[in-house]
């Protein structure tokens, strides 16, 4: 396992570096720049202001400038916000976000998971179609438009939940998280439902069967292991998504998470603050990519054994 672990860490050390050579690049050579403005500064400003940043040098020694930084956890200084570093608008903004993406993680869990065995009971029947047709409407339905619509059923026409805000009132974090999860909840419902049909049909539980277990057993203690590891290999992924596709959420709904500070960055050209965050994002997604594939590999010891055979 530690073997399996070390190999799927070197492969993302190039993967890291580079998101961050391509997004350097990439937000230098966007027109304007941190500085520009409606209202023009003098040239000594100007100048003054690039020695400050370091941008006097030549995009090279930027370059080589940031990854000796970044090496000793440094991102740097923010351009927007003086006298505070990314590190620290980062952390400010991140266990707002990292809790709303845990909340969204439940709500597609629950309802995908659930969706998912149900609709593999009986499938091809309407106890399939239901489920799988809903779960289809979650993945296609864009949560720019998904969270304006129960803003204004449940917020506007009913009543019932807070519309915006994270935590200054009662029940203010249920819209933001079904809307942040819904998409996944019908990943998760089709992950689980083909996991699950592949399952039941394996000979090992027509032995449970044979053997007088009832059915819920069989579903409950044989079955939900081996049919959910798609789901389980999915998580990683899934919950670095919901904590990087937050922005929109985090915008319809006010919420001062993380999201805040990156699309306030991307509209002011703050080039450390952009770099830091897509960093940090990247090295999320790629963290919790090979928390699955650990996992998976524990629960499944064929992809150990593969794994052995290929090295």
């Amino acid at each position: 396992m530690w073997r399996f672990i070390g190999w799927r860490f070197a492969q993302s050390i190039p993967v890291i570096l580079a998101v961050i050579t391509i997004t350097f690049f990439l937000v230098r050579l966007a027109p304007g720049g941190p500085f520009s403005s409606e209202k023009a500064v003098s040239p000594q400003v100007q100048a003054a202001l690039e020695a400050q940043y370091n941008l006097d040098q030549s995009m090279p020694q930027q370059y080589i400038s940031y990854l000796a930084d970044l090496a000793r956890g440094d991102f740097g200084p923010s351009f927007k916000f003086p006298g505070r570093s990314v590190n620290e608008l980062i952390f400010s903004g991140l266990p707002i976000t990292a809790e709303l993406g845990f909340y969204a993680m439940l709500v597609a869990v629950f309802i995908g998971g659930l969706a998912g065995v149900i609709a593999s009971l009986k499938p091809n029947t309407m106890q399939d179609y239901g489920p799988m047709g809903l779960a289809m409407v979650g993945i296609c339905m864009p949560s720019f438009l998904l969270g304006p619509l129960l803003v204004l059923v449940f917020g506007i026409w009913l009543d019932w939940l807070p519309v915006s805000g994270w935590g200054s009132s009662s029940g203010d974090k249920i819209l933001p998280s079904i809307t942040l999860g819904a998409m996944y909840a019908g990943y998760i419902a089709r992950l689980s439902r083909s996991g699950m049909l592949e399952v039941m049909s394996q000979d090992y539980l027509r032995t449970a069967r044979a053997k007088g277990l009832p059915e819920y057993l069989v579903i409950t203690k044989h079955a939900l292991r081996g049919g959910l590891l798609p789901v389980i290999t999915y998580l990683g992924p899934a919950f670095a998504g919901l904590l990087s596709g937050s922005f929109v959420v985090e915008t319809v709904f006010q919420i001062p998470g993380l999201g805040r500070f990156y699309v306030q960055a991307a509209f002011n050209r703050d080039y450390t603050m952009i770099l830091g965050t897509t960093t940090f994002l990247a090295t999320l997604i790629i963290f919790f990519n090979l928390l699955s594939d650990v996992l998976a590999a524990w629960l499944n010891p064929r992809l150990r054994y593969q794994f052995k055979k290929k090295t």
